[in-house]
């Protein structure tokens, strides 16, 4: 059924064209595949930690963590992903699935610096189960991962948020010292998308209280992101606190920045992101399972130059 489906879209062709690498790209098409090799469902069975991308009613898209024990993600087959549970209540994905089943899932171990993206549509099974019917899945390089490891079961307080239009100075903050964030992108006309994206803290810069900018470097040279972003502007970028289980859930619209002048500000940068709030959720006790800081990706540019 999907033999007549191209790997590229229109988005994902164009940008890898202007940063060219669209021989590579196409190249390494092979690597997407429409089912999970018996290896990847190995590798996604024991994770314990997972970024899913979904759309709301207006379009809008967020991205959501879940955690959990090795089995909360399961893969029954090579077409399909059963994940059970690991998202906070007051998080807007399973009303997001209800309104639109498009879903993205990056799955991810830190401590190896290995993960592997899982798109499709997806539907409830009750209140604590959601099951997605994979289109689309890939590996991606280890870069700009930092080694973490899971360390403790965290609070089992229920999880309060916080609705914002800025950022706060806490939360600008917040951003100025992260090293990771994952983004949610998707095609106008269906299929979303959740990626990674890592580096030296201070690579994110706040201007004013509602503008991110953010260093894109050298990658896979599949541009399923960028891609994306160059047809639809909407995005949702998502900030984790490792140790207190805190989340911060940013939707808005996402431009990129060809120009090389300036991207030389930005040490290791090919092109920018620049990255427009529209709403702020900030959540307290959004994971259960804490992970440890080990080691910076030796693959971070350092800032200095």
């Amino acid at each position: 059924m999907f033999a007549d489906i191209p790997i590229w879209h229109e988005g994902e062709l164009e940008v890898q064209k202007r940063a060219g690498v669209a021989s590579k790209a196409e190249r390494l098409s092979g690597m997407v595949r429409h089912s999970l090799p018996d290896s990847a469902r190995g590798f996604l069975v024991q994770r314990q930690f997972a970024a899913l991308g979904s759309l709301d009613l207006a379009r809008r898209l967020w991205a959501s963590v879940l955690t959990g024990e090795p089995g909360f993600l399961q893969a029954p087959d090579a077409v399909t992903v059963v994940i059970h549970g690991g998202w906070s209540a007051t998080d807007p994905l399973l009303e997001n699935i209800a309104q639109n089943s498009d879903v993205g899932m990056l799955v991810i171990d830190f401590a190896t610096r290995r993960r592997m993206r899982v798109n499709g549509k997806a539907e409830r099974l009750g209140e604590s189960i959601i099951r997605i019917h994979i289109e689309q899945a890939f590996s991606n390089c280890p870069r700009y991962i930092q080694e973490r490891v899971p360390s403790s079961v965290l609070s089992e307080n229920e999880p309060s948020v916080r609705c914002r239009e800025v950022l706060s100075d806490s939360q600008v903050q917040w951003i100025g010292n992260a090293d990771t964030f994952f983004i949610a992108t998707a095609h106008p006309e269906g299929g979303v998308d959740a990626s990674h994206r890592g580096g030296t803290p201070g690579f994110l810069r706040v201007e004013e209280d509602r503008r991110l900018i953010i260093p894109d470097y050298n990658g896979n040279s599949l541009f399923n992101t960028l891609g994306n972003i160059h047809l639809n502007p909407h995005a949702g970028l998502l900030f984790v606190d490792f140790e207190s289980g805190r989340t911060l859930q940013l939707t808005g619209r996402a431009t990129i920045n060809w120009d090389r002048e300036a991207a030389k500000s930005y040490p290791g940068a090919e092109r920018l992101m620049e990255f427009d709030i529209d709403a702020v959720l900030e959540t307290e006790h959004a994971l259960r399972l804490g992970f440890k800081f080990e080691r910076y990706s030796p693959y971070n540019p350092a800032l200095g130059g």
